[in-house]
């Protein structure tokens, strides 16, 4: 039964990819729909060709557009989706670890297969494209580009991701239906073998191909920035002026260049072993180990693929509301590309524990020591900004605060990891969840709400519930620290991740441990609330809230911090032609004046 039902979803797959691509041959000439270059890369397309036409209205735009935000609020809303998800996997967990014994899933299959969907979905589904929906929404406004370089490959990137969502959650839809699937992939999101090629639920074959989908769209819009970057930016716009976001947007896609691909080679070997009996990672092949090297050759410089493009939003979003210039812009630069190029080599510090030879170990946690420094010059040139500068806590500048409060903590434990002692003793513990989720969901995610905030307006045309929004940074914040910090106590007390119970444990007294993972699930449903509070403010808000009608919402222009994206926005609001026919309410930007009415 199981061959049987791999044998057709091989064909239903073969005749999807087939439809495709004719599809695909029976479009237009899409060079014709390449808009011609704003910058001084010159123009890619033919000016005859160049056509501008209304948008449909509806669902078809939405399906059709290859207009660079339009993508970018698609990215976002896929983002968002992908987040509930993993929120929602991450919070039945917790709630399963509040006591020691099962009592909340029906088995420990359910609960591995819910860590692996939380880890694979909030790394590929959620901080990938969410940080691809502010590269595509702003890099061409910041650059002064038309578009994209590339505007239908950026469409084809944005649409390769759906599906890839769907395979890799197929086996929570499909498993009540069949016999061959007992539930999701069961792997971790590491997908070690030899338990992902032994285990035979065909949920790891759907995940791996639903990866690869999503691989190769990193990859094309990763050529796409790059290509963007590179020729599209306006005449006044070179190389000394061009702003920190971008910086790290084409450091990150150089990363992905150089690391999605191996991690496809990999899944595709994986997907073999699994299937045509190839011995790739057998013993008597390449060895476990050898997927180790792959996977983490992609593996840790997909954490800077994360962390960069958030360390640019910070860079790029506190100044404004310091009221003075990022401190030290050329060395912000450059430490960027130092973690571009030194994040390839410090993958082995995950394997210290293998067995692998200790002089190589020795080099990688020297690397891995070494790019420590990078980082701490972000943070010291960060918190130079905020000193004696004009501070406005309004809720972007509370979450870049968030940001890099969480970013120490998340940094400093993880120098601790990159000692070979040290790693020895806290390896696979909740320690390194505590660490990497401190950074994952302290740092990165906060330094995109950050941009989310600041940039709402520009992208909805109306503005948030300050109250709303203050009420999400600090349950954020707590949430955030009660449940990582809580981990890392477990840490060091050995507590071993990956366990969905813990009543015959053998380390440290069980009612510690048992009051750590309470506090953590205590952390994990203020987080929860923060995000429905979040969710509920940009939704309403965007329906809602009062428009606004000023081109300079955060008033900029009095520190002088008003930037080029801001100017495209008051020049669009300037050619709006208005259909309400009367003035609406005066928008207030977060931490401004209030107008009599809020007062009242």
């Amino acid at each position: 039964m199981a061959i049987e039902g791999q044998i057709a979803l091989t064909v239903l797959m073969g005749a999807l990819l087939v439809g495709v691509a004719v599809w695909l041959t029976r479009l237009e000439d899409w060079r014709s729909y390449t808009p011609l270059a704003g910058g001084a890369g010159g123009a890619i397309g033919d000016e005859s060709a160049h056509v501008h036409e209304e948008k449909p209205a509806g669902i078809i735009r939405w399906l059709t557009t290859v207009d660079h935000k339009d993508i970018g609020i698609l990215y976002g809303t896929y983002a968002l989706i992908a987040f509930v998800w993993g929120g929602l996997a991450a919070v039945l967990m917790r709630a399963e670890l509040a006591t020691a014994s099962l009592s909340l899933l029906n088995n420990t299959q359910v609960y591995n297969a819910l860590l692996t969907s939380h880890g694979i979905t909030m790394l590929f589904l959620f901080g990938t494209p969410i940080l691809a929906a502010f590269s595509n929404y702003f890099i061409p406004l910041l650059i002064d580009a038309d578009d994209m370089a590339f505007p239908r490959i950026n469409a084809i990137a944005f649409w390769l991701l759906p599906p890839g969502a769907i395979l890799i959650w197929a086996g929570f839809f499909v498993a009540p239906f069949t016999e061959a699937m007992t539930t999701g992939a069961a792997t971790s999101w590491t997908m070690y073998p030899p338990l992902s090629v032994e285990q035979t639920n065909p949920s790891v074959d759907l995940m791996l191909l639903g990866l690869h989908l999503t691989g190769v769209s990193a990859t094309m819009g990763a050529i796409n920035f790059i290509a963007t970057i590179f020729s599209e930016r306006g005449e006044d716009v070179g190389w000394s002026n061009l702003d920190i976001f971008s910086w790290t947007v084409l450091t990150q896609s150089g990363l992905i260049l150089f690391a999605f691909p191996l991690l496809g080679s990999a899944i595709i070997m994986l997907l073999l072993d699994r299937n045509f009996s190839t011995v790739f990672f057998a013993v008597e092949g390449g060895g476990t180990i050898l997927w180790q090297h792959l996977f983490w050759f992609f593996g840790h410089p997909e954490v800077y693929i994360l962390v960069l493009p958030p360390m640019g939003i910070v860079s790029y979003v506190l100044p404004k509301f310091a009221g003075r210039k990022l401190f030290g812009f050329k060395f912000v630069v450059y430490s960027t590309l130092a973690i571009g190029v030194l994040s390839f080599g410090v993958w082995a510090h995950h394997m210290f524990t293998t067995g692998i030879d200790p002089r190589l170990r020795a080099s990688f946690m020297a690397v891995s020591l070494a790019i420590a420094i990078p980082s701490a010059v972000k943070t010291f040139n960060w918190i130079t900004t905020l000193w004696n500068g004009s501070l406005r806590l309004n809720t972007p500048m509370l979450f870049c605060i968030g940001f890099i409060s969480n970013f120490i903590i998340g940094g400093v434990t993880g120098v601790f990891l990159a000692a070979i002692p040290v790693d020895l003793v806290l390896h696979d513990t909740y320690y390194v969840v505590g660490h990497f989720h401190y950074v994952v969901m302290g740092a990165i995610a906060f330094a995109g709400f950050a941009g989310i905030y600041y940039w709402y307006p520009m992208y909805t045309g109306r503005m948030y519930q300050r109250t709303l929004a203050k009420w999400h940074f600090w349950l954020s914040m707590i949430g955030t620290n009660l449940t990582f910090f809580a981990m890392i106590i477990l840490g060091y007390a050995g507590f071993t991740r990956r366990y969905a119970t813990y009543d015959g444990l053998t380390v440290g007294p069980v009612e510690v441990i048992t009051a750590m993972h309470q506090a953590a699930t205590l952390g994990a449903f203020l987080l929860l609330i923060g995000q429905i509070i979040w969710v509920w403010n940009m939704v309403s808000s965007w329906i809602d809230g009062p428009k606004v009608e000023d081109g300079d919402p955060w008033n900029l222009a009095e520190t002088n911090m008003k930037s080029r994206e801001w100017a495209w926005f008051e020049r669009k609001l300037d050619t709006t032609i208005a259909t309400d026919g009367g003035a609406e309410e005066e928008p207030l930007a977060d931490g401004g004046e209030p107008t009599e009415s809020e007062e009242s």
